[in-house]
């Protein structure tokens, strides 16, 4: 179990997380979100009960992935679970270009000035790596 990336957007990704982890995850996961149904309004209906607990999970989930993204056999199980539980939710294989496109804006306008092109790369590589991975275990 591999995500394709090099050292040096795994140092990218890294870096600019631990900048995005000073954002409080209540406001990271109502922007990301926002966005998400903004754009893709027929994804809401497979989020049930309140949104501040997906707001957590999903800074959680980003959190651990980050911090082992240089050590993707560790991240087996957590990605299996995951996909799982998306799969239960309803989520198609189709989404999840929906969701890169809503967490590529939300990490550019929250990075602000520390977004450029080769931080952008970065990111999708490790979403389409981490993509990848979940729906091969659905």
């Amino acid at each position: 179990m591999t995500i394709p990336m090099t050292q040096q957007q795994v140092r990218l990704v890294k870096h600019t997380w631990k900048l995005l982890r000073e954002v409080n995850p209540i406001l990271l996961g109502d922007v990301f979100y926002g966005r998400l149904f903004f754009m893709y309004p027929f994804l809401r209906p497979l989020f049930k009960g309140p949104m501040d607990a997906q707001y957590r999970k999903f800074f959680d989930m980003l959190s651990l992935i980050v911090a082992r993204i240089d050590l993707p056999d560790t991240l087996g199980q957590e990605i299996a679970a995951l996909a799982q539980s998306h799969k239960g939710y309803g989520v198609q294989p189709s989404h999840y270009e929906d969701v890169k496109a809503a967490l590529l804006w939300t990490l550019e306008v929250g990075l602000g000035n520390d977004w450029n092109d080769e931080v952008g790369k970065a990111w999708e590589a490790c979403y389409n790596g981490l993509a990848h991975l979940m729906l091969a275990h659905e």
